[in-house]
């Protein structure tokens, strides 16, 4: 069945980037980069490297329009193997740790605005809230993602408009030592935390099989959203960066309530952070309905995982879903933000890798494939991506070996799990 036009996959785009990174992981950079004009850059890059990942993908996308993303992918270019891999990384990683993450944050920022409700209760009330709105129809998931889309939208304009006029300013012009901080492994390991913030970028792709058009509506919506992303993430962080001193934004994961205190007060940093709270929502619901649909594919594939494509009337896959659900209340139950982060995008940027470079090696070997969407200045943003994300992988297992590790047997946790299980 596809339903989903360009507004609802722009939208999901959109909430799938716009969400716990943006408003959290300002204070780890600010605790190892001491100058704005350096974390404004890291911003910058960021936007650039998910703009040409997004480009690449498009490609990819119109090129093989299936449900799936990388599981789909990886398996088509290289081997199941590999596509199973991505899909391990997707059902535990790319969509689970994601909304563990983002159920944390929003825990957080709503005890900021109401103290009397603990971030261990609210947490897990919203994620098993969303899923429960995810397992009804198609119609009803993209209504919600729109709503919720728009309301975010609001809340970051609005922010934007008022720290323009409040804020009191910060230097944002070059200082010396600026150009070592940003060959630094520090940089390296802050681009980890923005590319996270960026992650999303990719989305619509998971939900190819439902898309109309999709040869044309995902390239639209992948760029779309990604551009737009970027402009309002560096405004976003300006503002952060010009309404509160960096010392007290270093280590913090309520950036946002930080800065609207500054901004508007205490009461107003409260009533902010419920609202960065509600927008939160939006993230979390384009992940809790994106994500079931990477298992799903890999059931359709594999009989021992055919327990995932089970789908009810309305064509949802519930199993999937509760599934995902389920893993997610464990990763709340366990870890800290900032490790469980690391961890994360190291994974997701690893599979990110390898399916760019899959586009590389798929115009070399099948180049009279029909491609709808061509990558514009093609090879300059799949090797841009390669190169950028190859830089903070590298920097990453040095200095984080644990959370590298950990993503590391993640990867290869999946790919023994293809020899588990036998295509149909």
């Amino acid at each position: 069945m596809r339903r989903v036009g360009f507004w609802v996959c722009s939208a999901l785009v959109f909430s799938s980037m716009v969400g716990t990174g943006v408003f959290t992981s300002l204070g780890f950079q600010a605790a190892v980069l001491s100058s704005p004009f350096v974390i404004l850059a890291l911003w910058v890059v960021g936007g650039v490297v998910a703009l040409c990942g997004a480009l690449s993908y498009a490609e990819l996308a119109a090129a093989l329009p299936r449900s799936g993303g990388e599981y789909h992918f990886l398996s088509r270019i290289f081997h199941p193997a590999f596509g199973v891999m991505a899909g391990v990384v997707s059902v535990f990683v790319g969509f689970s740790a994601p909304l563990a993450l983002g159920a944390m944050a929003f825990g957080s920022y709503f005890s900021r605005a109401f103290p009397g409700v603990p971030p261990g209760v609210s947490a897990p009330v919203v994620v098993v809230g969303l899923a429960l709105v995810h397992g009804l129809t198609l119609g009803v998931s993209g209504r919600f993602q729109v709503a919720a889309t728009v309301c975010k939208v609001t809340l970051i304009v609005g922010f934007l408009v008022a720290g323009f006029f409040l804020a009191e300013g910060a230097d944002f012009r070059p200082a010396r030592g600026d150009m070592m901080l940003v060959a630094s492994p520090a940089f390296a390991v802050s681009l980890m935390f923005v590319m996270y913030s960026y992650s999303g970028w990719n989305s619509a792709v998971y939900i190819a099989g439902e898309v109309q058009n999709p040869e044309r509506v995902l390239p639209a919506a992948l760029t779309a959203g990604t551009l737009v992303v970027t402009l309002l993430y560096v405004g976003l962080n300006a503002v952060f960066l010009a309404s509160a001193p960096l010392s007290e934004l270093q280590g913090k994961i309520e950036i946002g309530e930080v800065a609207a205190r500054h901004l508007f007060g205490v009461s107003g940093g409260r009533l902010m952070s419920g609202i960065i709270a509600a927008g939160l929502i939006a993230a979390l619901s384009a992940l809790t309905w994106a994500g079931p649909r990477v298992a799903q594919v890999a059931g359709e594939d594999f009989r021992e995982l055919s327990w995932f494509a089970r789908k009810s009337g309305t064509g949802i896959p519930v199993q999937a879903l509760a599934f995902q659900t389920a893993v997610v209340m464990v990763l709340l139950a366990s870890g800290s933000f900032e490790a469980v982060l690391l961890y994360a995008q190291f994974a997701l940027m690893t599979c990110s890798c390898l399916t760019i470079a899959g586009m590389l090696v798929l115009r070399w070997r099948e180049p009279k494939l029909p491609r709808p969407f061509l990558c514009p200045l093609f090879p300059w943003p799949p090797l841009a991506f390669l190169a950028v994300g190859l830089f903070s992988l590298v920097y990453t297992v040095a200095v984080r070996p644990v959370q590298a590790g950990a993503g590391i047997l993640t990867l290869a946790a999946g790919v023994c799990l293809y020899f588990f299980v036998r295509k149909k």
